[in-house]
């Protein structure tokens, strides 16, 4: 006679490794959770949009943020449009010094390096990235510094003996006859100067009124853009430096220097990211596509280098 397999006790053990197994599984779960970045920074108190933010930055910037207390505006920091993740902890620096700026202008600020004294942790500029290449008050050049192909250019084109490079001069040229069609007339005032000239140049400023003063409108040698032999200073017959925003060749490089690879350098309002007053005669060769493209951004060439090339 067989034996009854009694299924009570079969089914309450089942019940218990079932449960067992649950119980088991949350603990594990839970534990795992509690190592993830979500969990961590929601003991920071930052809710989930701002953890969604700092999630974008890389495992070892989140490390870091987790060591310290909760930072005020830091998801709407890594979340402006030209944020660099290397400079996080300056945005954090500069913005609780500055309050009362704007964020975008904070992150272009600090990406720009505008945050530091003029002149100050400055760097050699990188030759190598040609017409690309970022010449201000924190990128220098060499005193031997000196351009391929600087030839003169013609008096046709430029007032006295100026000179620029090759290319600079080919697509000036090429400009310049696009807008003689519309019986406007660019000439080159200043083209390539070297360190010497511009040595000499600036310490004629500085005599006439001062270094606080002289830094505002002029570089000081090896700092500047003209050394590169990719500037120039446009201007048209009647016109000075100063006043070249009124006529009709100004307007007209407003709409038109881009397709010809050239960009305003310091544009108004800027001095704040250039270091520099505004000049509506300065004009930068960076090649069409990255002056379209600056056009279109409505940025400064200081602001692309940082975010495009340099990040």
């Amino acid at each position: 006679m067989k034996r009854r397999i009694k299924k009570k006790p079969i089914i309450v053990l089942l019940v218990i490794v079932i449960v067992v197994f649950a119980v088991s599984f949350k603990i594990i779960k839970t534990i795992q959770y509690h190592k993830t970045y979500d969990y961590k920074l929601s003991q920071l108190n930052y809710n989930e949009k701002e953890i969604a933010s700092i999630k974008k930055l890389s495992d070892s910037k989140i490390d870091e943020i987790l060591k310290i207390k909760k930072i005020n505006k830091l998801s709407s920091i890594i979340n402006q449009k030209y944020f660099i993740e290397k400079n996080l902890d300056d945005y954090i620096k500069y913005y609780n010094e500055n309050k009362d700026k704007k964020l975008s202008d904070i992150i272009a600020i600090v990406n720009v390096k505008t945050n530091n004294e003029p002149y100050s942790n400055t760097v050699k500029t990188d030759t190598s990235k040609n017409e690309l290449m970022l010449v201000n008050k924190y990128h220098y050049l060499d005193k031997e510094y000196i351009p391929n192909d600087v030839i003169d250019a013609p008096l046709s084109f430029s007032f006295s003996d100026n000179q620029t490079t090759k290319l600079v001069l080919d697509k000036f040229r090429e400009m310049a006859l696009a807008a003689d069609k519309e019986n406007l007339t660019l000439i080159i005032n200043s083209g390539y100067r070297d360190y010497d000239y511009q040595e000499k140049l600036y310490k004629k400023y500085e005599t006439k009124d001062g270094v606080e003063v002289a830094d505002t409108y002029a570089a000081r040698p090896g700092y500047s853009e003209h050394q590169t032999g990719l500037s120039l200073d446009i201007i048209t017959y009647g016109a000075k430096a100063d006043n070249f925003e009124e006529f009709e060749e100004f307007k007209w490089l407003q709409d038109n220097a881009h397709k010809y690879g050239f960009i305003l350098r310091y544009p108004k309002d800027k001095s704040y990211l250039t270091g520099y007053d505004y000049e509506s005669w300065h004009y930068r060769y960076v090649g069409v596509e990255v002056a379209t493209e600056i056009k279109k951004l409505g940025i400064t060439f200081d602001e692309y280098y940082a975010y495009y090339i340099d990040k």
